[in-house]
């Protein structure tokens, strides 16, 4: 038994997931300490978890197809905005239904995740500099179509999308879900190995018949469908229209893809963007109850919302700097299993 134990701990310890499965732990007990168990492990502290920040963590595993086939978008966040936009000003401003109007919102995000995928594959543009230069192009889009925030969602919408199923099942939990259910069955075809492969070494999988460029290309289309339904949670969660919001998202999906151990090259896992993002919301969490235990705690002190962010973004940078620890001990230990299989072989062979 504990032999048993030890092997499937060694075998954990090399999965990309290993680190980001360990930030999220860490900053998860310590936000259960700070919020205090009663009132973490409520069905409406994980409504509100899970409703406020399902576009983030959706963004998140978008990122995460990018970056298991070597490529990246940092216009993500922004393409939220864009979904946002169509699906709130369609119905308002043409009377178009808004069931059509949102799954034109939804089109509409994924035809924008294709075309940074054509200007990344096709055109062999830089992703880094191309994302980045599309983001404004994006935005000056959002603004033109909608110059301020405003418009409404039908009160039935985000009463469904803030509920929860059966007393104890966010809703939108079921939205997660989904996605994982449906990146399960693609991650058990032939396509989820060709986007490792295409990741690892483009040119080697173009050596054994895989085209590069067209598995690159599903990539911007699956993450277009995830982003387009971030949109669509973020509409609900808001309940109005704003062209310049969740424009962050793009660097921050980045930075939980490889807080949870993702990494460029076809090294890393769905799950990894998952962990990462829940890195993210934990912490920000936390710290909200850490300041607001402190105000009520000192009289007479005052916290902004900047001293928030300095300590939330000081734990994602120590976050960071343990990736390199982990993944330092991540890759010994696998370089320790193959020398044990190539001995193995040697005992055999001989």
């Amino acid at each position: 038994m504990a032999e048993a134990i030890r092997r499937r701990w060694g075998h954990f310890r090399r999965q990309p997931v290993f680190t980001g499965f360990c930030l999220f732990m860490a900053v998860l007990a310590l936000n259960i300490i700070i919020q205090t168990p009663a009132k973490f492990f409520t069905v409406s502290n994980f409504r509100i978890l899970l409703s406020k920040n399902m576009p983030l963590i959706l963004t998140c595993l978008g990122q995460s197809v990018l970056m298991m086939c070597g490529v990246l978008d940092l216009s993500t966040g922004i393409q939220l905005a864009f979904v946002n936009v169509i699906a709130i000003m369609l119905p308002q401003e043409l009377g178009v239904p808004v069931g059509l109007g949102w799954a034109c919102a939804l089109t509409g995000g994924v035809l924008i995740s294709l075309f940074c995928g054509f200007c990344i594959v096709k055109l062999r543009l830089p992703a880094l500099l191309t994302t980045f230069s599309i983001t404004y192009i994006i935005k000056g889009v959002n603004v033109l179509i909608m110059g301020e925030p405003q418009g409404k969602v039908e009160k039935i919408i985000y009463k469904t999308y803030d509920s929860v199923v059966l007393g104890f099942l966010p809703f939108a939990a079921l939205i997660l879900l989904a996605v994982l259910l449906v990146w399960q069955y693609i991650k058990r075809t032939p396509y989820g190995k060709h986007m490792y492969a295409v990741g690892n070494n483009p040119r080697n999988a173009y050596a054994v018949g895989i085209n590069p460029e067209r598995v690159q290309m599903k990539a911007f289309l699956i993450k277009g469908f995830i982003v387009g339904i971030a949109g669509l949670c973020l509409t609900a969660s808001n309940a109005s229209g704003n062209p310049l919001q969740a424009e962050e998202y793009g660097i921050r999906s980045l930075s939980a893809c490889m807080l949870g151990g993702m990494n460029f090259g076809g090294w890393g896992t769905l799950s990894c963007g998952l962990f990462g993002a829940g890195f993210l919301v934990i912490v920000q969490n936390a710290v909200y109850y850490l300041f607001n235990f402190l105000t009520k705690t000192i009289q007479g002190l005052m916290i902004n919302s900047y001293w928030q962010n300095l300590v939330s973004d000081t734990i994602i940078f120590l976050g960071l700097l343990a990736t390199i620890i982990t993944a330092k001990a991540q890759r010994e230990t696998l370089r320790q299993g193959f020398v044990k299989q190539l001995k193995r072989g040697e005992k055999y062979g001989g």
